[in-house]
């Protein structure tokens, strides 16, 4: 029976490079969605494949027990697991491997980005210049500098290491929590240890958000939190649109006790007409970007793509997230 490939993710397939030529190269029958793709989705797919190759699909308790048996492997095109069920593929024994260590430069990078279109206000005076609105004078928009301002950083894994080094360069001095904290790391970059996410919200100038989604961390930033937040914070998230509840970001924006929400991930993607954070004041908002750059997709693609045909040929060089 010829193996059957479910490829949903479509930074992977719009993207050229040789990851392409090493699936083409297996002989795999490669069926080619256009994802993410809801549970529904899923569910008219399932039970015709050996293996997904999937992004931020909903990969539920169903989509899997319909899979069964012939499903062997789901292999992510990515680090987050939170659209899996990974508890359910574990109580099977069905593989999920991930892609750790891929995207990390890129980002970070966008993080740095965000900062500094909401501190300098580029987007809001790009847009009006291209709109003919090329304020003269005092009537030029007024930013502000990140140097001296601090940076605080709730996720120290490989995203948040590379952002901590990116402020150090910027001249920010660095404080972060992460229950796994790397003490080598902290000290010879001159990283403060937090004790606590409260001690970064309330210290911080500039909240960056590089922390995995889970039940300890859904809506972990809300109303509550925010007004223990320094007056002004910038918050940026390039992590999952779910960390931040939506309607209280958007009441602290207009209030001005948050000065700028850099966001690459919304709650819901895509965003239905209306969504709040659109156009939301000191907001800028991009389509879950941060880690599509043509050296990051390759980088990413060549490691799913690899994880999947070494599993399903027997070689242990894959990277598996879930134990058993």
């Amino acid at each position: 029976m010829t193996t059957r490939i479910l490829l949903t993710t479509t930074s992977y397939q719009d993207t050229p490079g040789p990851h392409h030529e090493l699936l083409e190269s297996q002989g795999f029958k490669i069926v080619r969605e256009r994802g993410p793709l809801p549970e529904d989705a899923m569910l008219d797919l399932a039970g015709e494949f050996d293996a997904f190759l999937c992004g931020d699909d909903a990969i539920t308790k169903a989509v899997i027990e319909k899979s069964l048996p012939r499903l062997k492997v789901i292999s992510k095109y990515g680090i987050g697991l939170d659209k899996i069920d990974v508890a359910f593929a574990t109580s099977q024994q069905l593989p999920v491997l991930n892609t750790p260590g891929v995207n990390h430069t890129t980002v970070a990078e966008h993080t740095f980005g965000l900062l500094l279109g909401l501190t300098k206000k580029i987007q809001q005076n790009a847009v009006e210049v291209n709109d003919g609105k090329w304020q003269a004078g005092w009537k030029k928009p007024v930013g502000n500098e990140i140097m001296g301002k601090t940076m605080g950083i709730i996720g120290l894994g490989r995203i948040g290491k590379e952002v901590a080094t990116r402020a150090k360069a910027f001249g920010m001095p660095v404080i972060a929590f992460d229950p796994y904290f790397d003490d080598a790391f902290a000290e010879e970059h001159g990283v403060k240890k937090c004790g606590s996410m409260d001690e970064v919200l309330t210290q911080a100038n500039v909240v960056s958000l590089h922390c995995f989604l889970d039940e300890n961390t859904h809506g972990m930033i809300n109303s509550e939190k925010i007004a223990d937040m320094q007056n002004g914070v910038i918050v940026l998230n390039c992590a999952r649109g779910e960390l931040v509840e939506t309607d209280c970001i958007v009441k602290a924006l207009d209030s001005g006790k948050v000065g700028g929400y850099g966001a690459d991930v919304l709650d819901t993607e895509p965003p239905a007409a209306g969504h709040p954070l659109i156009g939301a004041t000191n907001c800028i908002v991009t389509s879950h970007i941060a880690s599509r750059t043509y050296e990051s997709v390759e980088r990413q693609a060549l490691r799913a793509t690899h994880n999947m045909i070494n599993f399903l040929n027997g070689d242990d060089d894959y990277i598996q997230a879930n134990k058993f």
